[in-house]
C-alpha cells in the first residue's frame, strides 16, 4: 500500500475490506470481501479503478483477476489457473517435478488409513502439509510417529484445514530464504531476498505460523546468488506454466530451504507474502506501480530490474494470545503513536471499536525498523515493539539476530 502510494502515477488507493491501520493510508471498503470476485468487480467499476491489485491468496484462487479482466478492468496478479500454484501443494509438487525444480521428495495421502500405513514406514522427522490454503498454518513438522499420527487426525478426522489430500514430504534442514519475483509470463524480475521466521517461539520452536518476523537483505545472497535461484526455480516454473497454456503474471514467491545440496523449494505463494513484504518493499527504490503495469504485458518486464536501497529492514510481528492455535480479539492496543515514531507500523489483525484500536486476529501488527546495519534496524524494530501493549501479546525476541552476528556494525 505505502509502496504504491510513493508512485507519482498513483493518486488514490482503495482497499477491500481494509482494517483500522490501512484506513490511514487508503479509503477502505469494508463491505467488500477479499475473496468475492463479483463484489470486487462491482466496487472497481463504481470507483473507476484504473488498476486492481489482488493481494490475498483466497481472492486469487477464487478467480478475482479473471473476473476483473473479463469485465475490462486491468488487474495485477495471477489468474485462477495460475494461482493453483499456491492453492494446491499437490499441483505445485507436480509442476516442480515436471520443470526440474529442486524440492523435497514427497507422496500424496488421500485417506487416514493410507496416511497411517505410510507413517509406520517412513523416517523421522517428517513433514505433513495440507494440500489447500491454510493461512500459513497447514504445515506440521513431526519428530516421531506418535506426533505424526496425531497430525493425521488434525487433517483427516478434524478436517481443520479442509484437506482431502495431504502431502507427506521429507524434512529439509538448513536456513530458510524467501525470494519474491515479479513475472510477466515470460520474464522474471527478482526482488530483494528476505529471511522469514515461521515458528511461534524463539529458537525456531513451537508450531508453524504465517510468519513471526523477517529481515532483508540476507547475508550471503547478493545479485549472483539471487540470479542462480531465479534460474533454478522461478524461470522454470513460469516456463512450465506457459507450456500448459497458463500465463503466470504477478508475484511468484518461493519459500526456500538452503541446505548442503543447495536451495530446495518449501512452498510457493502466488502473491506478496508477509512478513517478508514488510521488510522488502520499504527498501524498494523503483516505482512499484510501473513494475505492476509492466508485468501485466507479455514481455513487459524485459530489460527491467528492481532497485533497492542499501538500508537494512527488520520486521517484528506482534501476535495475539493463543496464536497460532487460536486468537484473541477485542484487546485494546496501546502505544501505536509512540511506536510509529520509531518504525513503520503495519496493521494486520486490528479493528476500531469505540474510538480505540483493538486486536482482531492472530497476527496483529508488523513493526519494521530501518537502519544502515542489521543491528540498527533490529534495535529500532524492537524499540517500537516495546512501546506496544495489549493483553497476551506474543513476540519473538530473536528476529534478525543471525544477521547481526554475521554483519559487523
Amino acid at each position: 500500500m505505502r509502496a504504491l502510494r510513493r508512485s507519482p502515477q498513483v493518486s488514490d488507493v482503495l482497499c477491500a475490506p481494509g482494517n483500522a491501520g490501512i484506513a490511514a493510508d487508503a479509503e477502505c471498503l469494508p463491505a467488500v470481501a477479499a475473496d468475492d470476485p463479483a463484489a470486487i468487480v462491482a466496487a472497481a467499476r463504481e470507483n473507476g479503478v484504473d488498476l486492481a491489485v489482488i493481494g490475498p491468496e483466497a481472492g486469487l484462487v477464487a478467480g478475482a483477476v479473471d473476473a476483473l479482466e473479463g469485465s475490462g478492468i486491468p488487474a495485477f496478479g495471477p489468474t485462477r489457473a495460475a494461482a493453483e500454484l499456491e492453492g494446491s501443494k499437490a499441483f505445485a509438487k507436480e509442476l516442480m517435478q515436471e520443470a526440474g525444480v529442486p524440492t523435497a521428495s514427497h507422496v500424496l495421502l488421500r485417506s487416514r488409513e493410507e496416511a497411517l500405513d505410510r507413517l509406520a514406514r517412513c523416517s523421522y522427522p517428517t513433514v505433513l502439509k495440507a494440500d489447500g490454503l491454510a493461512a500459513g498454518k497447514g504445515v506440521i513438522i513431526c519428530r516421531e510417529e506418535a506426533e505424526a499420527r496425531a497430525a493425521v487426525d488434525v487433517f483427516f478426522t478434524e478436517q481443520r484445514f479442509g484437506s482431502t489430500t495431504v502431502v507427506l514430504e521429507d524434512f529439509l534442514e538448513g536456513e530458510e530464504l524467501s525470494l519474491l519475483a515479479l513475472c510477466d509470463g515470460e520474464n522474471v524480475v527478482p526482488l530483494a531476498p528476505a529471511q522469514d521466521y515461521k515458528r511461534i517461539f524463539d529458537g525456531d520452536l513451537g508450531p508453524n505460523t504465517g510468519g513471526m518476523g523477517s529481515y532483508s537483505p540476507v547475508p550471503g545472497f547478493g545479485a549472483a546468488e539471487v540470479e542462480e535461484i531465479v534460474e533454478q526455480v522461478h524461470r522454470p516454473v513460469v516456463a512450465a506454466m506457459a507450456a500448459r497454456g497458463v500465463r503466470f503474471h504477478g508475484v511468484l514467491y518461493a519459500g526456500l530451504m538452503i541446505g548442503s545440496e543447495g536451495p530446495k523449494v518449501l512452498e510457493f505463494n502466488a502473491r506478496f507474502g508477509d512478513p517478508e513484504t514488510q521488510a522488502v518493499l520499504p527498501r524498494l527504490r523503483s516505482d512499484l506501480a510501473e513494475l505492476f503495469l509492466a508485468s501485466r504485458e507479455p514481455g513487459g518486464l524485459a530489460g527491467i530490474t528492481a532497485e533497492f536501497d542499501d538500508d537494512w529492514a527488520v520486521t517484528v510481528v506482534l501476535a495475539s494470545a493463543g496464536y497460532p492455535e487460536s486468537s484473541s480479539s477485542g484487546d485494546v492496543i496501546g502505544g501505536l503513536a509512540e511506536a510509529a515514531e520509531i518504525a513503520e507500523v503495519t496493521h494486520a489483525g486490528t479493528a476500531e471499536r469505540d474510538g480505540e484500536i483493538v486486536t482482531a486476529g492472530g497476527r496483529v501488527l508488523n513493526l519494521t525498523g530501518l537502519g544502515s546495519s542489521p543491528a540498527e534496524a533490529r534495535d529500532r524494530a524492537y524499540d517500537a515493539a516495546r512501546r506496544i501493549a495489549f493483553e497476551g501479546m506474543q513476540v519473538r525476541t530473536d528476529i534478525a539476530a543471525r544477521a547481526v552476528e554475521r554483519v559487523p556494525s
